[in-house]
């Protein structure tokens, strides 16, 4: 039998890992020079040239699985994340950095209402106290970072939008990781998505094109690293580790961002705003304490 602390260690050190990475994204964000439509569908093409050809090698192995209902949801957690970037990237050119992570990061509230209806995950009162404490420290940030906004509501309800959606993705994720390898999940919503927000680009008038040569590199970089290492890594966590805990590791994001927001766009936290990401810390390390047993049955690499 193995090691229950070695086969635990490896997805929270994957979900770790993913944190940190996405957490960069809205600071390469604000400072890519293209609309919010065109920035999040490159961030999911740049992505999808990378996932794609991977998951190709196995191709012939996973295709047994892909039948027309694993499609289906495949496509509705494509329609999921395209709504939560389409929404959050939009959320960043109105309120500040530290006030839309802090609000499209609230979602584990949503996802440990839904997630024993839809998954049976099972959600533990110290989980549920840990997204409390964090809940309240998201309180404190967003407060903070929402007073020294120049921003309209509108920054705010697009990042509520944003947290709704994912929200969604996270527990679409958790059903379709059971069923499928985490290469082979992405390869399939990572390219829906990109289609998606190209297309609503298209009909909204965002340009495609035209960006200064750095803006292109921008968008790689958040294609690469966000999305390829981050969000890859906190779909592949799915597999081992339930969708609330996952979401709520998510909060932490707020805390990297505000600190990389501080030290490239002179967004310098206030002693509340470091208050509330202490609490954030506080209350995913209880959810994660938690959440240290593995699975019965292991899921699909």
């Amino acid at each position: 039998m193995p090691d229950v602390r070695i086969v635990t260690l490896r997805p929270l050190l994957g979900l770790a890992v993913g944190v940190l990475a996405v957490s960069s994204a809205a600071v390469l964000i604000r400072l890519a020079s293209a609309p919010p439509l065109s920035v999040s569908a490159y961030r999911l093409l740049v992505a999808s040239l990378v996932v794609v050809p991977a998951a190709l090698w196995s191709w012939r192995q996973q295709a047994p699985l892909l039948d027309r209902r694993t499609l289906a949801e495949a496509f509705g957690a494509s329609v999921l994340l395209a709504l939560h970037f389409g929404c959050w990237i939009a959320s960043l050119m109105y309120t500040s950095v530290a006030s839309s992570t802090v609000i499209v990061t609230a979602n584990p509230l949503l996802v440990a209402v839904l997630t024993p209806l839809l998954t049976r995950d099972p959600v533990s009162l110290r989980t549920v106290v840990g997204i409390l404490v964090a809940l309240g420290g998201m309180s404190v940030l967003g407060f903070e970072g929402g007073r020294r906004a120049a921003g309209l509501p509108l920054g705010e309800l697009l990042a509520l939008l944003g947290a709704l959606a994912v929200a969604g993705y996270y527990i679409s994720g958790r059903r379709l990781r059971a069923r499928l390898p985490a290469l082979t999940y992405v390869a399939l919503v990572y390219p829906g998505a990109a289609a998606l927000l190209t297309l609503a680009a298209l009909a909204t008038g965002s340009p495609l094109a035209g960006f200064p040569a750095g803006t292109w590199g921008l968008l790689a970089l958040l294609g690469l690293g966000p999305q390829v290492i981050g969000h890859s890594l906190l779909n592949w966590s799915l597999g081992y580790l339930p969708a609330v805990l996952v979401s709520t590791a998510v909060m932490a994001e707020p805390v990297g961002a505000s600190a990389l927001a501080a030290a490239l766009l002179g967004e310098i936290p206030t002693s509340g705003e470091l208050a509330g990401g202490l609490l954030i810390l506080l209350g995913v390390s209880l959810a994660l304490k938690q959440n240290t047993a593995p699975k019965a049955s292991q899921p699909q690499q």
